[in-house]
Parts: C-alpha cells; structure tokens; sequence
C-alpha cells in the first residue's frame, strides 16, 4: 500500500534501483573452477545508501525483490546499515536477481561475471507499481544508468522521475553503461538524455568516450553535457574533474518551510526552468552519432546567475593498493553527494569522493564500511603536497592515523 504524503518523512538521500545477492568467489580461478561461494549484496543505488547512511546521513531505498530469501537477506542487509527500506515492494510472480563473479580484476580478460536477473522483481518496478511519494521524499534522489536499462517500464519511472517539475528533489544520475544490459543500440541516446535532465552527474571519461564516442577529455565531456549544474568526470587513478556554474556550488540551500523541506532543515530550489548549456541558450554540442532527445530541455534564461561557468575543478586521487576495483564509483559518488549536502567546496567534494572509493578498492567485497567521518574529514583537509603523498591500503579506514601518512604535519 502507498503512504499518504504525511506520514513519509524527508530523509536526505533517496535511492532507486535493482539490487542482488552476489556470490563472491572463496578462491581465485574460473567459475567453472571455484568450488565455493560467500554470500554479498550488491547494487549501485544501494551501495550508495548504505555508504552515505554509514556515514550519518538519513537515506532510503526503494526498490522490488522477489517473494524469497534472496529478497528478504537483501533488505535485511540493507537495513543493517540504517537505511530505510519500507518502501521496498515484494513481487510475488518475479524473483531476486543474483549473480556470480570471480575474484579475478574487471579489467582482465580472465574476468568472468554470470547474471541472472532476467526477468527479476526489479525489472517490474514501474511509475505505476512505485511509491512515487517516498522516491521524491529526499533532498536528493540518486539513480543510474542501469536502471534504465532493466525494462521498458524502468525507463519510464526514470523518465517519470527526471522531468522538470516544481519542488523535484535535486537529481543524482551516475551514467552506470552497462552496455550488455541494453538490448538494442538505443541505450548512448537514452543516458544523455537522462544525463542532460539531472542537476548532477557522474560519468567516467572512458565511459564517455565508449557510450558515446566522446574523446578530447573532461571539456569535451562538458560541451557535450552542459545543461547539470555540476559535472564530474571521474578519470580513474588521475582523479576527477568538477563542472560547475556559478551558484551551483551550493545546489542546497537553507530552507524556508514548505513540502521540499528536509530531514536536516533544507530545502531544494526549483529547478524546474534552470536546464541551460554552457554559454546559455545555445544548443549543446554532440557528436553526429549520438542521438538527441526528442526535445532538448529548455535553456535558461539570460539572467539566471545559474547559467554562468565556474572554472574546472580538478582534485587528483590518492595513491591506493588496490585490492578489487568493484563498488568503487558508488562509493565516489556517495562521498561526494555526502560533502555536497554538509556544503562543502568542490575540491573537498572530490576529495571525499575519492576517499570512499579508496575505500572501496581496498576491500574485495562490493560494499565496503567507509572511514568515520572524522577520519575523512582530516584527510581531505590535507594540503596539497600532503594530499599528494597520501598512499591508502588494505585497513587504512580502521587506522586511526594511516601508516602512509605518518609523516604528513
């Protein structure tokens, strides 16, 4: 049953999307070898709730599981990290999805990765099936790419949920291409548009150049994408770059009572008509092999101070010892969208983006307990040189003082 629109609380970040019971391999080798598996979850928009509720922020998840076991040890783990999972749907007709991988780096041809969620509870979500008032019940609602690739009925939930509307809660997207999830050559077209439509996104820039043939580097990335009020582009192990316009800086701001206003006293801006480019009314630049939106969002108006740029930020990362690279980019996103809402500046958002992905890297499960707050906190105030010298590895985040640092002032 749907909750009424008075008995949802406004909690900071709200997150949508499939979730699954991973096995994790208990031994190198292939899956044809590996003679056991460890029980995990995984899922982008999960991960991101579990990492940003670890670190003290009120979050909530919202979702659809089968009617089995799978689906009550995914809320139950979800849960565990304070999360709120209440309006998580249970589909009795469709199951959870799971998949299997091997220990083995993404990025190596022995990777292997066995999915079987065609055809989950997940993929059922719809506008019509989802409580629509606990997915805008957020200061932020945070999706991804994969989402929209899950079902005909997903893409239209993530269309539903990404239009420009009076009091819309500021829009988190992590492009996410999955390119084997999508089953025609429609899913480059279907994420700018989604991208174009958020107030902040996240892309990788090999992730941009593969779904969308776009090389040249993070500029690039902007001319093709100028319409977010903040862009990052995450390069790697070099570190991310930051997009802004003046005034998006602090995308939240503080409240003046009213329907937006959150958990924490804030409330979000109307975005609803803040959809510019780069230079405020011209029509955004994209390669001739990228389809464009039917209708391209409306550009801002001249006087808006929204639509004017801010210099590039970028904040290189940290040295890390990499222990598997899986959950990496949900946890820079959580960090990130963890500094936006306490109002930090850009370059600490980075900072504490890479900071959780550093953490994520360091552990080989997908979901990895992120530093205290304190801990990241005194990092990412490091000065620049210092910053620089910062190697990170297995432990670090339980350490009270990392031994790579030991001689940082």
């Amino acid at each position: 049953m749907t909750r009424s629109p008075t008995t949802v609380n406004v909690v900071d970040v709200v997150t949508l999307g499939e979730s699954m019971v991973a096995f994790l391999p208990t031994r190198p080798g292939r899956l044809a070898d590996v003679p056991s598996f460890e029980r995990g979850i995984g899922g982008a928009e999960s991960n991101v709730a579990c990492v940003l509720a670890a670190l003290g922020h009120s979050t909530r998840w919202v979702s659809r599981v089968g009617a089995d076991g799978f689906g009550d040890h995914l809320v139950a783990r979800i849960a565990g990290y304070g999360v709120d999972t209440g309006s998580v749907r249970t589909d009795p007709a469709r199951p959870t999805g799971v998949y299997f991988r091997t220990a083995a780096d993404r990025a190596t041809d022995a990777h292997e990765v066995a999915y079987y969620r065609a055809g989950s509870a997940a993929s059922a979500m719809s506008v019509t099936g989802t409580d629509l008032t606990a997915v805008r019940a957020g200061r932020v609602l945070h999706l991804s790419g994969i989402t929209a690739a899950l079902s005909p009925q997903c893409l239209e939930l993530m269309r539903e949920l990404t239009a420009p509307r009076p009091g819309r809660p500021l829009i988190s997207f992590d492009v996410n291409h999955r390119p084997g999830l999508w089953a025609a050559a429609d899913g480059a077209g279907v994420l700018l548009e989604l991208a174009r439509a958020a107030d902040v996104v996240f892309v990788g820039e090999d992730e941009a150049e593969h779904t969308w043939g776009v090389t040249g580097g993070p500029a690039a990335i902007r001319a093709l994408l100028p319409e977010p009020a903040l862009l990052v582009v995450k390069q790697a192990a070099q570190g991310a770059t930051a997009f802004t316009r003046d005034g998006a800086g602090e995308l939240l701001r503080p409240a003046a009572g009213g329907p937006a206003a959150g958990a924490t006293g804030a409330t979000l801006p109307d975005r609803s008509r803040e959809r510019g480019s780069a230079g405020c009314g011209a029509p955004a630049p994209s390669p001739a092999s990228v389809p464009r939106p039917a209708t391209d969002p409306p550009a801002c108006e001249p006087a808006a101070p929204a639509c004017e740029p801010a210099p590039p930020v970028f904040e290189p990362a940290p040295h890390v010892d990499v222990v598997a690279p899986v959950g990496a980019g949900d946890a820079f996103a959580a960090g990130f969208l963890s500094a936006t809402l306490r109002g930090l500046p850009v370059k600490h958002r980075l900072r504490h983006g890479h900071l959780m992905a550093a953490a994520a890297l360091t552990n080989p499960a997908d979901l990895a307990a992120p530093p205290g707050r304190g801990h990241a906190d005194r990092l990412a105030a490091l000065d620049d040189e210092a910053w620089g010298r910062l190697r990170l590895g297995p432990g670090w985040t339980q350490a009270e003082r990392a031994p790579e640092e030991a001689n940082t002032p």
